[in-house]
């Protein structure tokens, strides 16, 4: 059984208080005020928004770290998982391959450039029966999950639970909204984006490709939105 190719993303956890938190984290380094009474003060959003828009924008990105979501997703294939612990300052909970047995034909991503070709499409899910196959002589022979994963390909979908600071979303953000990232990550991400802005709008300006808050691109190979920075020189 194939999956569709579209990941499955929920925000599971967020404070109820992001804003305050991170104007009271901002409030605190310019003030002779305690965080106490910072945060029990009536603040109107735009002041709050005035303020938090300031300090970002000077690059103190300490004052988002006390920010932690979590999103549970599904759906996604082993290769876009490992992308995605490349990143740092995030904790990941994923399906395990050792302890999880797969009882039938394993459920797979086709990449986007091979679902578009009918005929590699063909051949891409008839090679993964055959590893099904492969893989379910071996553990009905006896040999572990564990030992019997090695045949198993990184098209094998997967689940995990994602919990991060909003510094380093805004981060992975910037980099795999990107046109150049692969496009799976790039559908995941922006879901997980779209998810924490439903309830947090004003997020909306920091969760977009790099070179829209840089105005330039500094990626080697550019899509051509925007200049690259050698043109500016």
């Amino acid at each position: 059984m194939r999956n569709n190719n579209k990941p499955e993303v929920k925000l599971i956890s967020k404070p109820d208080n992001m804003l305050k938190t991170i104007y009271t984290a901002c409030r605190t380094c310019y003030s002779a005020d305690t965080p106490l009474n910072i945060y029990d003060k009536d603040v109107t959003e735009e002041k709050m928004l005035s303020l938090i828009k300031r300090v970002i924008g000077s690059g103190h990105y300490s004052t988002i770290e006390h920010i932690q979501v979590s999103f549970a997703i599904s759906n996604i294939s082993r290769a876009c998982t490992h992308q995605l612990v490349r990143h740092r300052h995030m904790s990941f909970s994923q399906k395990s391959q050792r302890y999880v047995e797969e009882k039938g034909q394993f459920d797979y991503l086709i990449p986007y450039t091979i679902e578009k070709n009918e005929e590699l499409k063909g051949k891409f899910e008839k090679y993964m029966s055959q590893i099904s196959n492969m893989y379910l002589e071996l553990t009905q022979a006896g040999i572990p999950a564990e030992d019997a994963r090695a045949v198993l390909p990184n098209a094998c979908a997967t689940s995990m639970v994602i919990s991060t600071n909003l510094r380093e979303l805004i981060h992975v953000a910037n980099l795999r909204l990107c046109t150049r990232a692969q496009q799976e990550i790039r559908m995941l991400i922006s879901q997980m984006c779209n998810a924490l802005t439903e309830s947090e709008p004003w997020l909306k300006e920091y969760l977009v490709p790099k070179c829209e808050r840089l105005g330039f691109c500094d990626e080697d190979k550019s899509c051509g939105r925007k200049p690259q920075l050698e043109s500016l020189k």
